[in-house]
């Protein structure tokens, strides 16, 4: 670890930040619009961006870019977070049958990302997040309005408007996961601000699952270390 060195990766909804305390990393969330946080120098801080710039001094020369990341088979037009993502997984994780790994990164959007053993992209899939898919009902009906709480019910039909919501959303997020996930032959890597929240649901029913919320932002420690 550099003394002096954070790392900041600007969202789609938010700002994502690493900050260096000597012996570890702080990992949190500030809005787009708020103050660049106490003890963090731009000049050392090494930043990605996969939403629109915030209003900072940023040094482009301590941007963290998809054609930075060494990883097989990687597309340009990756958004850098997924690839950050892949090259913290295929560190982290431990994978002596050679399996796919399949990392799903459930923020503004979840995304998915399968790689081989050795690190060679295969491809993925995106689709509306948590937050995005209740905002969009609330967006485009007159009368559903997204709720303030996130509880999930257990029961699969409700009555309740809110909790009709919110079933159908994690159900769909579910979905996609089950779909796309075989534990005979991958390894599930969730991350991401809503990892916690629908990764606890999966892991009910599959526990060949890991859970890392901020497996990109180590990602970038990673990167930028080696």
């Amino acid at each position: 670890m550099i003394d002096d060195i954070n790392f900041l990766l600007v969202g789609n909804s938010r700002l994502h930040w690493a900050e260096n305390l000597q012996s570890k990393y702080k990992f949190f969330h500030t809005q787009k619009n708020n103050n660049v946080p106490q003890n963090i120098n731009l000049n050392n801080l090494i930043w990605a961006s996969v939403g629109k710039l915030p209003d900072l001094s940023l040094k482009q020369e301590n941007r963290i870019s998809t054609q930075d990341i060494k990883l097989k088979n990687l597309p340009n037009h990756f958004g850098v977070d997924r690839a950050l993502g892949c090259l913290e997984a295929l560190k982290i994780i431990e994978n002596p049958s050679r399996k796919d790994l399949l990392v799903a990164d459930f923020g503004t959007t979840l995304s998915i990302t399968k790689l081989t053993a050795k690190g060679s992209i295969i491809g993925g899939q995106i689709t509306p997040g948590f937050l995005t898919q209740l905002r969009s009902m609330e967006k485009y009906t007159d009368n559903l309005k997204a709720p303030k709480k996130y509880d999930i019910p257990v029961q699969d039909f409700l009555i309740n408007t809110e909790d009709s919501m919110l079933k159908g959303v994690s159900n769909s997020l579910m979905g996609v996961i089950n779909l796309s996930f075989n534990p005979a032959k991958d390894i599930l890597i969730v991350c991401g601000g809503d990892s916690e929240l629908i990764g606890s649901l999966l892991k009910q029913k599959k526990e060949e699952i890991i859970i890392s919320p901020n497996l990109v932002m180590q990602g970038m420690i990673t990167h930028f270390n080696h």
